[in-house]
């Protein structure tokens, strides 16, 4: 099997993958969970509840509150303590529905482990409003309303479905362990996908360091080869972002500004397609996920099944995590992850990781002048000149900032990584094209 690749740029920083052989654990439910009504790109969803309801799991807690939004369910069953703002991982503070854990009582309907109908029996339209539904979102980490994803604008067909199996984070273990243990449900989940968007072919693309999870899909999906094919990506980073596995995978070139659907592809990520594979067969919400717990000096690495609103300190305690020693807490991966602002934010449907570093593994960089040695260029895979926009973003030129592309950086990191003077290049590239975008924001029309 040939491993493919994306041609420009790209680093392979140490892959650090300690849970890699540590199956996935069904995590306690907590005392109180706390439920943001706030896990997705787009608005928050509404509240439906108030304090003192009675909530099961899968109860609707959120309803979605415009086209790009989400429904949130609760992960538990027990009563509403309060609604109230609590801090996320970034800082930012969010609405949340406050939940006293009474038992583990499910919504009627929710069918674990009894397959709802067979997948021939059930049309597109059907699937796309389950996955509405249920509230399922991206789960590489994006948390897009994958609903949307699978309405296709008028005019545009894809004709090739790409699923994400790189995980090409240093660190991350989640969606590895899923293909190993899951990999019928997750083909399921890709023909459900197929059969929502009218598509005959299907690309399971997978990091060739995962070689046992390229193996199972393959075995497994024997019978589907006219259908879904598995392929091997050379281990490099970032190898998962869309457009780079559109370019390894199908040679084709996402132009500046436009989307993979422009030439004919969807990109979803595999914890997605098992999300949608519970969500249309199983009438299960998207109310837990696999987080790994990580770091450089966790004692006991892990991959858990949790719900979501569960506070991320008990999962740190439960990989041997000393909370007094945590010098910081990324949510996500190292390259793409966020500092988190708390030891205590609840777990979201993005949550994919949670990376710890104690002040051993923390050493302050010292920041020195630009060399202009241009390795920053050769390592960004879209083909930027990092340097320049990090310079400009620092003289608030917007202007020329985005004349030169900064907003098709796709935050990869690659660029600081690289760079012999740790200069903080991406910390001003995001900060510049939030400046941007809210410019436009207040230039639209109301």
């Amino acid at each position: 099997m040939n491993t493919l690749t994306f041609p420009r740029g790209g680093i392979h920083p140490p892959e650090y993958k300690l849970s890699e052989h540590a199956p996935i654990e069904n995590f306690p439910l907590p005392e109180i969970a706390v439920i943001p009504l706030s896990q997705h790109v787009g608005a928050p969803a509404q509240c439906l509840v108030k304090k003192g309801d009675k909530v099961k799991v899968g109860t609707l807690l959120g309803e979605a509150n415009g086209f790009v939004s989400s429904r949130i369910h609760s992960s538990v069953s027990g009563t509403v303590l309060k609604i109230e703002d609590v801090p996320m991982a970034n800082a930012y503070k969010v609405s949340a529905v406050f939940v006293k854990v009474e038992g583990d009582v499910w919504e009627e309907g929710i069918l674990p482990g009894n397959q709802l109908m067979a997948i021939g029996n059930i049309t597109s339209e059907q699937i796309i409003q389950k996955v509405k539904d249920a509230g399922i979102v991206g789960m590489g980490g994006a948390t897009f309303p994958a609903h949307i994803k699978l309405q296709l604008p008028p005019g545009k067909k894809p004709d090739t479905l790409i699923i994400d199996g790189a995980e090409c984070e240093p660190f991350l273990t989640a969606d590895h362990r899923l293909m190993l243990e899951k990999p019928d449900e997750i083909l399921r989940g890709v023909q459900l996908m197929m059969r929502a968007l009218g598509v005959q072919r299907a690309i399971i693309a997978i990091e060739e360091n995962k070689q046992d999870a390229i193996d199972i899909l393959t075995a497994r999906s024997e019978n589907l080869r006219r259908e879904i094919a598995v392929v091997s990506l050379r281990t490099k980073y970032p190898q998962g972002g869309e457009k780079q596995l559109i370019k390894a995978v199908l040679n084709r070139e996402v132009p500046s500004g436009k989307l993979p659907i422009d030439v004919g592809c969807i990109v979803n990520n595999i914890g997605t397609a098992f999300a949608i594979y519970e969500a249309a067969l199983l009438n299960k919400p998207l109310f837990e996920r696999i987080v790994t717990v990580t770091g450089p000096r966790v004692p006991r690495p892990g991959n858990y099944r949790v719900r979501v609103g569960t506070p991320v300190s008990q999962l740190l305690m439960a990989a041997g995590v000393e909370l007094d020693k945590v010098r910081k807490l990324v949510a996500g991966g190292p390259m793409m992850g966020k500092a988190g602002s708390t030891l205590d934010f609840p777990v979201t449907k993005g949550t994919s990781g949670l990376l710890v570093f104690y002040d051993a593994d923390c050493q302050p960089r010292r920041v020195s002048p630009c060399i202009r040695c241009a390795r920053c260029v050769q390592a960004c895979p879209m083909g930027l000149e990092p340097y320049l926009l990090e310079k400009l973003g620092e003289k608030n030129r917007l202007e020329e900032a985005e004349r030169r592309g900064i907003m098709d950086c796709m935050e990869c990191g690659s660029c600081s990584y690289i760079c012999p003077a740790d200069r903080p290049i991406l910390d001003y590239i995001r900060t510049a094209k939030a400046r941007i975008l809210k410019i436009r924001r207040e230039k639209k029309p109301t």
